[in-house]
């Protein structure tokens, strides 16, 4: 059978051919009716989907063009360039409201140096004379802005260079008297020489009328009738003692009996419904307390200070910003047992006695007064002055009538109670004196100060002993021992708690507690009964807990609302807590 044969020639070209009309035509448009074609009028248009934007040479360009990741620009771009007017579509999405050259929320900010002498010159200028000067660069702004008739009144001057017209400061001098003739010796026109009176100096010029002092008199005899004021004390003018003066002092008892039926009164420990009373404080394993289980409501301001009852602690002393000083009972009906009302400015600190029969408080009236807790009357008070930050007790049986205080000048004041006077002063401090603790059996005492340091003294020698001031050191107004009495912490402003021995008052720095805010607050700091446990209140109202052997937050309890300024741990239980804070309130915690 004959092959059938194919001519070559020709048929590689018809092939492109084809393969070119197929690119051109890949929908086959060519083949449709013409009636179906899509009619286009005018010229053909081609469509390059690369053009060349780079029309100028690239290595003398004038217009910027930059890239996402350039970090600088290559091109000196001309004036005129720069101020062209924006070409190009409207952005949609912008905000109509918004200036062109906005570039802050309330319009277009631009840097303007000024130094600090004109700054203040113009804000005085604006807080005392009602204007300053505009700061716009409008040219069509007015030069000044606020009272603008003010300003034209003095010219636009600022504080700092307006003088008082010699005129005006003429009228404001004192007038003197005249000097009299030479030869006048009485009545009018008398001679004063250099002895002549200021006007305003008479001065019989404020002295009451008769029938004011006729209405004085009936009011003194009105008071010695009624039995309000002695005789002597009308005399004297003493008709109403000032609040806050020794003898003044009140005091209300607010429970059903003082005494139980076999005559006790508060002041004895509740052993049948707390047997854990007469055990060794310390011995106990302690935890972390978690829910609040009873709230003291009572303080009409804030709380500043709370102190236990000694060696039992079934008691609790809180001194508040109301002026007032109150006992709370913690075992029995958690009421408020008594109320003590001597000061008349806030209650700075309180410290029992010992036995604590008797206690010390102290306010920012500058007075110290000695109260009796049993019955509450005020045996004796104490003044120097100044204001006291803080009082000890010595805590030696044999020393109980002897107390310290850190006073607002500097000072650290020794009283005896049985004299009355200062036996000793510390003036060592350079800043009001904010914590004593004694330490060494007794033997020494320990002080910080607003300077920022720490210094510890042999009692009854005014002496120096130890002297810590580093550069990094904060004011450090919290101070407490540990169980152990090894060591004492202090609370430092700088938001950490710092560790000191009591033998060479050397700081342990491998002992270091920090993560809570108190930079600003006096917030005391406490130990668990067992020394385990390392607290301190916060800023933010928390508690916050850390292991006394790692160092590592262990719980941060949310406690009030405002700085929980002190707590204490009961020194019989397991996880007692109380906690005081300017909100007010006292609560316990379990």
């Amino acid at each position: 059978m004959p092959l059938v044969g194919y001519e070559d020639s020709g048929s590689d070209s018809e092939m492109e051919q084809t393969q070119i009309a197929g690119a051109e035509d890949a929908f086959a448009i060519s083949s449709l009716p013409s009636t179906k074609r899509a009619r286009v009028e005018g010229p053909s248009t081609s469509v390059n989907a690369a053009p060349d934007v780079l029309s100028e040479d690239i290595m003398n360009l004038t217009s910027l063009v930059t890239r996402p990741s350039d970090t600088q620009m290559n091109v000196n771009i001309p004036y005129a360039d720069m101020t062209m007017p924006v070409a190009g579509p409207v952005n949609p999405f912008q905000d109509k409201n918004k200036l062109m050259n906005q570039n802050a929320i309330a319009g277009h900010v631009e840097e303007h140096a000024m130094s600090e002498h004109a700054f203040r010159a113009q804000h005085l200028s604006h807080v005392v004379l009602g204007y300053a000067a505009n700061p716009s660069i409008d040219p069509n702004a007015p030069q000044t802005v606020g009272d603008l008739a003010r300003a034209g009144e003095l010219g636009g001057a600022t504080f700092d260079v307006i003088r008082a017209s010699h005129a005006s400061r003429r009228d404001l001098k004192r007038k003197r008297g005249k000097k009299g003739e030479l030869d006048v010796v009485d009545g009018e026109g008398a001679y004063a020489g250099p002895w002549a009176k200021w006007d305003g100096d008479d001065i019989r010029a404020d002295l009451p009328e008769q029938a004011e002092i006729d209405d004085m008199e009936e009011d003194d005899a009105a008071l010695v009738a009624s039995g309000e004021a002695d005789p002597e004390s009308v005399r004297l003018g003493k008709t109403k003692p000032k609040k806050g003066i020794f003898g003044t002092e009140k005091t209300q008892f607010h429970g059903k009996q003082l005494e139980d039926y076999q005559g006790r009164t508060y002041m004895h420990p509740p052993f049948g419904e707390a047997p854990q009373l007469a055990a060794e404080a310390g011995s106990q394993e302690c935890f972390l307390p978690k829910a609040c289980i009873h709230t003291w409501t009572g303080h009409q301001g804030g709380v500043s200070v709370v102190r236990l009852f000694p060696s039992t602690g079934h008691m609790v002393l809180s001194g508040g910003m109301d002026t007032k000083v109150k006992l709370w009972d913690i075992y029995r009906e958690g009421n408020l047992l008594r109320s003590y009302s001597g000061h008349n400015k806030a209650v700075k600190d309180v410290t029992f006695t010992n036995d604590g029969r008797r206690f010390l408080s102290c306010g920012y009236d500058r007075q110290m007064k000695l109260w009796d807790t049993e019955t509450g009357q005020c045996i004796k008070a104490f003044s120097n002055g100044k204001i006291p930050y803080v009082i000890r007790f010595h805590p030696d049986e044999d020393k109980q009538h002897i107390f310290l205080a850190g006073m607002s000048d500097k000072k650290i004041i020794q009283y005896d109670m049985n004299s009355g006077d200062i036996t000793q002063e510390y003036d060592q401090h350079l800043g009001p004196v904010n914590t004593i603790t004694f330490v060494d059996d007794n033997r020494r005492f320990v002080t910080t100060s607003d300077d920022k340091t720490i210094r510890a003294w042999e009692f009854d020698i005014p002496v120096v002993i130890k002297y810590i001031a580093e550069p990094h050191m904060h004011s450090m107004p919290a101070v407490t021992m540990h169980p152990s009495k090894k060591y004492f912490a202090a609370q430092s402003l700088d938001n950490q708690i710092l560790i000191y021995n009591t033998d060479n008052f050397r700081q342990n720095r491998k002992k270091r507690f920090a993560g809570h805010g108190v930079a600003g607050y006096a917030a005391q700091i406490g130990f668990s009964p067992d020394g385990r446990w390392i607290s301190s209140g916060d800023a933010g109202g928390y508690v916050i807990f850390w292991d006394w052997k790692t160092g590592r937050i262990k719980n941060r309890l949310q406690a009030h609302n405002k700085v929980v300024i002190a707590h204490e741990w009961l020194p019989h239980e397991t996880s007692k807590l109380v906690t005081a804070s300017w909100d007010g309130l006292i609560k316990l915690w379990d």
